[in-house]
């Protein structure tokens, strides 16, 4: 007898950040050719010693951080992120605007939770985060490709184009992952005033905005002083501070919408992680130099590895920002072959375009994602040397 299994549950992809650590089984690496590990965006190090010792101490002598807590999230937590956004954006933002999530993706699916049900659409633009793609197919949530062409930038036309009936928000990551491409502020206000137009959310996540680029606020949308019509808001503590293993992400969003929102949390979770919010609030008001710092060495390296790739003979840089480059490798094989054979004639781990497109976009079968975010400019030489020594 075959067990029972979900339908939704069996269309969706496996995981291919997992499907890539597989490809390791079985392979041996010698010390002094050890795997280069580009395939995940996740800080491998641990947070700075001040705030393990506030974790700890919160540990021993915070019972309450032992205890379920509320829902939406630590009052001084959402107050501070509350605090720290109105004054980066320019905007009114309120605390009880605020929820704590397990992380982004959780907020992510919080969100969509509250917007879309089996059947609605949700507009996507690619390459996309195949992981917002795979809960949308959990959910029985149809996601609309928004090509975004050799740019990797969206138009605000052609996803006008795809909006029908049952299209319930469009998404955009900026800094995005996988590309990396910083979306000016003018696209982002003009998706907003579309959205707005059609009565669909507008959902940003900004994971990666400690380490835009640009000095000043990114973008305008929580200046509108109507934003929360339109506008949810997605972040994670998990690159600013590395605390990955805590899962502690926001979502921003109007009192209503963040009323249902409650539920799903309630129903998942219950409450946050209570050491991850404590230790999220004390970077807000403690780390801001320590993690200016951390922006100018990823910054370094996204310099390193533009020069890097942009040298090797047929390679195109497609684009690099925050912790990704996207680049278009000059082989004639897909690049999911090229990524496992990568790792056994090169010792590199890096993850191939298809994995962020639906298969009917061929275009990445030429492409790579490099997350670059935890080598050095020592190990990106090495990567760079890996590449160009590689023969298919």
């Amino acid at each position: 007898m075959t067990d029972p299994l979900n339908p939704r549950m069996g269309a969706t992809i496996p995981s291919p950040v997992m499907e890539a650590r597989r490809w390791l089984e079985g392979v041996r690496f010698e010390p002094d050719r050890p795997l280069i590990n580009v395939s995940q965006a996740a800080p491998m190090e641990a947070p700075p010693e001040g705030l393990r010792r506030a974790i700890a101490e919160a540990a021993i002598n915070d019972s309450s951080a032992h205890l379920y807590g509320p829902v939406l999230g630590l009052p001084e937590l959402r107050a501070e992120i509350a605090s720290q956004w109105s004054t980066a954006y320019g905007g009114d933002i309120a605390a009880d605007q605020v929820a704590i999530t397990q992380g982004c993706n959780q907020a992510f699916c919080a969100a969509m939770a509250t917007l879309a049900g089996e059947g609605d659409e949700v507009i996507v633009p690619t390459p996309w985060y195949f992981n917002h793609a795979m809960w949308l197919s959990m959910q029985g949530i149809r996601t609309v490709p928004l090509v975004t062409g050799d740019s990797l930038v969206p138009e605000v036309q052609r996803a006008a184009s795809l909006i029908t009936g049952r299209t319930r928000a469009i998404v955009l990551v900026t800094p995005n992952n996988p590309a990396g491409v910083e979306y000016p502020a003018q696209l982002l206000g003009d998706f907003r005033t579309l959205c707005r137009r059609h009565g669909i959310a507008l959902v940003v996540d900004e994971t990666y905005r400690d380490f835009d680029s640009r000095l000043g606020a990114p973008h305008e949308l929580f200046a509108d002083p109507h934003w929360d019509d339109t506008l949810i808001h997605l972040y994670s503590f998990s690159k600013a501070y590395r605390l990955t293993g805590h899962r502690v992400g926001a979502l921003i969003a109007g009192r209503g919408r963040l009323a249902e929102v409650e539920k799903f949390l309630d129903t998942v979770a219950i409450c946050p992680n209570q050491l991850g919010q404590r230790a999220a609030l004390w970077g807000m008001r403690n780390l801001g130099k320590w993690l200016a710092r951390e922006r100018e060495e990823v910054l370094s390296r996204r310099a390193a590895i533009e020069a890097g790739l942009s040298a090797l003979p047929g390679w195109s840089l497609l684009a690099a920002g925050a912790y990704f480059a996207y680049a278009r490798h000059p082989y004639g094989l897909p690049s999911d072959r090229l990524a496992r054979r990568l790792v056994n004639e090169a010792g590199v781990l890096l993850l191939p375009g298809t994995m962020f497109r639906p298969p009917a976009e061929m275009q990445g079968r030429d492409e790579v994602r490099i997350a670059f975010a935890n080598a050095d400019r020592a190990g990106l030489a090495t990567l760079f040397e890996r590449l160009g020594a590689f023969c298919p």
